[in-house]
């Protein structure tokens, strides 16, 4: 069974890549580039949303309601 772990802290930055830090201390970058023209995603492709990313309830949200899942921020996601 696959441990389910919470995003603590996240900074976006440029190229939509994601620094994400895990609540097992693990700090990994997450590339959004390949969501940018999916829906949710889109609304935050080329404006300055995507940089208001914030965690909430262990995972990275942003205003609109638009979120992503912790599992596949961890899954996709490339150690530091």
């Amino acid at each position: 069974m696959e441990v389910l772990l919470d995003v603590v802290k996240v900074e976006a930055k440029p190229d939509y890549r994601l620094h994400l830090e895990f609540e097992n201390g693990e700090k990994r970058i997450f590339d959004m580039s390949p969501y940018m023209d999916k829906k949710p995603f889109i609304r935050l492709k080329g404006s300055p949303l995507f940089f208001q990313a914030t965690v909430n309830f262990g995972t990275v949200v942003w205003p609109g309601d638009i979120d992503i899942a912790p599992e596949t921020l961890y899954d996709r996601s490339q150690k530091m």
